[in-house]
């Protein structure tokens, strides 16, 4: 992790001499304050890093401007990833929270550094041969079916989600937050919203689930690019339908026949030579996880309506002024992009 740091935006700037005082009181750190860089990916809650001599760490913050309620945090972001540390290995490790808001103007917690490679959005950051490629996809699918895996009471997350009903809630609750975050230049996705609620099947089961598991919030062993050594943002981690979690995963996988269009908003680099398809992905978890699949066409239905939601909510704080980042500027295109190819998908089910 570090790939991607760039200079602090203004905008996101923080009092950095005040949290290394902070810092200090809850571990041993080198002398002098650190170098702090901003990564540049992402989209919601801000990453930096902060680079003391041979020893990085990461902090974690919220966005400025009005955020959806139960979003971005801090403290159960590391509490999630506390808990699980001990019995998924691919958690980072988590140094201290920060409650008290003075300190930089909201809450914020740091963890260790996971060094190696982070995919970006066009390359995968290592050179791999297509047959290569193609094993790392389904190392990223076993690291996916592990987490699903893990005993949630094991983590000290039995509390975490609310039980059965996640499918119902998540159907009801997108649809909530798409409609208070709609602008004038974005479709209504009233009949998308609808099939969804018409259509939604009964939970498969009860699990942890990452709700944002994508190749560029993996970390690649420095030694072994096939290797998967950390997994990174956990904000919307809870406990649910691991089908659900599947469906969100493939809103964001775009393959090498997508259109064009779809293609232009890839947030990775799903599409390079010999990576797996949505489909081969999803016969894959089938085999390695056990879970049955009847109606596939409602979880990537709904993977793409809650992107689009994502997103939306994210061009609403730009199109309010709440930001003034340039790179949220055209969220309403994929917004726009995603509600025709869930009509189509409706439509083939």
């Amino acid at each position: 992790m570090g790939d991607g740091a760039r200079a602090v935006r203004d905008e996101d700037a923080f009092d950095v001499p005040a949290v290394d005082a902070w810092l200090r009181q809850q571990t041993v750190l080198p002398d002098g304050l650190p170098e702090v860089q901003q990564f540049s990916g992402g989209a919601s809650n801000l990453t930096y890093l902060l680079r003391y001599d041979e020893h990085d760490l990461i902090l974690r913050r919220p966005p400025a401007g009005t955020k959806a309620k139960g979003a971005h945090d801090m403290g159960r972001e590391f509490r999630i990833q506390n808990g699980l540390k001990p019995v998924y290995r691919y958690v980072p490790e988590m140094i201290a929270h920060c409650n008290d808001e003075s300190v930089i103007g909201s809450e914020f917690y740091v963890m260790e550094r996971v060094a190696g490679t982070i995919p970006g959005h066009h390359r995968l950051g290592v050179e791999l041969t297509p047959a290569q490629t193609r094993q790392l996809g389904f190392t990223l699918i076993d690291t996916l079916v592990e987490l699903h895996a893990v005993d949630p009471a094991a983590a000290g997350l039995a509390d975490l989600g609310r039980g059965a009903g996640y499918v119902e809630r998540q159907v009801s609750g997108w649809t909530e937050r798409y409609r208070k975050a709609k602008t004038w230049n974005v479709p209504s996705y009233e009949r998308v919203m609808a099939w969804l609620a018409a259509n939604q099947p009964v939970d498969i089961r009860t699990c942890v689930i990452h709700n944002d598991f994508r190749l560029d919030n993996v970390v690649l062993a420095p030694d072994d690019p096939l290797r998967v050594v950390g997994v990174l943002d956990w904000e919307l981690a809870t406990l649910g339908d691991p089908l659900m979690d599947l469906g969100s995963a493939l809103a964001y996988w775009v393959q090498a026949d997508d259109d064009w269009a779809f293609r232009r908003f890839k947030l990775q680099p799903s599409d390079v030579p010999g990576m797996l398809t949505r489909a081969e992905i999803v016969d894959y978890y089938v085999k390695q996880s056990g879970v049955p699949v009847d109606n596939w066409a409602f979880y990537e239905v709904f993977g793409l309506f809650r992107l689009a939601v994502i997103a939306q909510q994210i061009y609403y704080r730009y199109h309010h002024k709440q930001t003034r980042n340039p790179r949220f500027k055209n969220f309403w295109l994929p917004v726009n992009l995603l509600e025709r190819r869930c009509r189509r998908i409706i439509r083939q089910a």
